[in-house]
């Protein structure tokens, strides 16, 4: 049985449930909030629910990539509002803001001069970028936007604008620019660059997803452009091939670079889920791995020797738990705080994905020992929700449990609303594999 920290989850938590089963655990979350997600008034999200003694995480800023996510949890929902809502302030932001594909476009600023990317972190209440160094060098970020646009205009929940299909032209056009089959970017985890299946993925995904807008709608994008450069079917065919070519040499690691190689990262699932790029053999070879390398008690690594709320975390400096991971690891080389394998942060923004993973094979296949691991891994997403006398509130989802002296415990970003999202997806799909068992 999972470990389960709220006493009141852990009465509802079963090896084996029916719907009546899962509608009372749902309507326990909802009666505690577990699912208030905190909006901002033109529709972005905040990475977390923010109290003043956690201000000092950032965590009030808003990342592309978990709006992304935050949004498309809304979208299986059919919460249609908030979704065209957050999706058109993120085109604002990146129209405010545009200079910066341009500029590398048109070969007027050198991809290495990463502040001079387009910022995948900013102030969501005026659409400003942060001054603060930060590895902005993000493609996975840039191609979620794109992926899950398309998919909207895909299923008629969003009609563009003229403006935004000349918006969403600039990332073929950007990706390109970047060589982004090759390009060392800092990926999910905004560390140290490198070439990363995972961001080269989710590009391939994106622009997948944007051929075929142009196959299906000819008439709407015939003349998607920036300037005299046309994104075309034959120029995103090659970015495709390109891609595809890069992740056939690198998979099912996630960087193969000498001296910056790593064979596992859990980055890697969401090219199973929800993007759904990878082949059956590649997407299991992949699941495997994270599950016999990466995860652990109480929620699933990163990757190995990972270092960001890694033992006694709050006792490092507040500018060094912030900060870039380039300081973050030199600071604790200097200060003989070397981390040791196995105390990594054990995240849980994975369980309920691999337990989503694990329901759609057994929606597809009904086969039992998929339903059987679909519960697992959402009886152990349910048991990171917050008890109820944590310091920061119970019923909450966690963004990761560190270890603090020989216990792991919530860290400061809690609630995080990546986790928040996925867990509900993961309550969807249970809901939908018990109504075919």
């Amino acid at each position: 049985m999972s470990v389960v920290h709220n006493s009141e989850i852990a009465r509802l938590v079963k090896t084996d449930y029916n719907l009546k089963d899962l509608q009372n655990i749902k309507l326990l979350l909802e009666e505690k909030g577990t699912f208030n997600f905190p909006i901002l008034d033109n529709g972005l999200f905040p990475a977390a629910s923010v109290a003043d003694k956690t201000k000092y995480t950032g965590y009030a800023a808003v990342w592309i990539r978990d709006n992304v996510y935050v949004a498309y949890s809304h979208y299986l929902f059919g919460e249609t509002s908030i979704v065209i809502n957050n999706i058109k302030s993120l085109f604002q932001y990146f129209q405010k803001h545009q200079i910066r594909f341009e500029n590398i476009i048109n070969a007027q600023v050198t991809p290495d001069r990463v502040m001079e990317r387009p910022h995948i972190r900013f102030n969501g209440e005026n659409l400003e970028e942060i001054n603060q160094s930060w590895e902005h060098a993000q493609n996975d970020a840039l191609g979620y936007f794109l992926w899950f646009c398309c998919k909207l205009i895909s299923d008629k929940i969003l009609e563009p604008t003229q403006d935004e299909i000349k918006t969403l032209a600039l990332f073929p056009l950007y990706f390109d620019a970047v060589f982004y089959w090759e390009d060392e970017d800092s990926g999910h985890w905004e560390e140290t660059p490198k070439i990363e299946a995972s961001s080269i993925g989710v590009v391939v995904a994106s622009l997948k997803a944007f051929k075929q807008l142009k196959i299906d709608y000819p008439h709407i994008f015939q003349n998607c452009r920036y300037q005299d450069k046309l994104v075309t079917i034959e120029l995103l065919d090659n970015l495709i091939q390109k891609g595809i070519d890069a992740l056939n040499k690198i998979l099912p690691s996630e960087c193969v670079q000498q001296n910056k190689e790593r064979r596992y990262d859990s980055a890697l699932l969401f090219l199973i889920y929800p993007l759904e790029v990878l082949n059956d053999s590649m997407a299991g070879v992949i699941l495997g791995d994270v599950i016999n390398n990466l995860q652990g008690k109480y929620g699933i690594s990163r990757y190995l020797n990972d270092s960001f709320w890694c033992r006694d975390y709050t006792d490092l400096p507040e500018s060094i738990r912030t900060s870039i991971s380039t300081e973050r690891e030199q600071w604790l080389k200097e200060n003989q705080r070397a981390l040791k394998q196995g105390e990594e942060a054990q995240w849980c923004i994975f369980d309920p994905i691999i337990s989503t993973i694990f329901g759609m094979k057994f929606i597809k296949t009904q086969r039992k020992e998929f339903l059987e691991k679909q519960i697992l891994y959402l009886n152990r997403s349910l048991g990171q929700i917050t008890a109820e006398d944590f310091q920061l509130g119970g019923f909450k989802c966690p963004e990761l449990y560190y270890l603090e002296k020989d216990n792991y415990v919530p860290n400061d970003a809690t609630p995080l609303l990546w986790t928040q999202a996925n867990l509900r997806i993961a309550l969807k799909i249970m809901e939908e594999s018990l109504r075919l068992k």
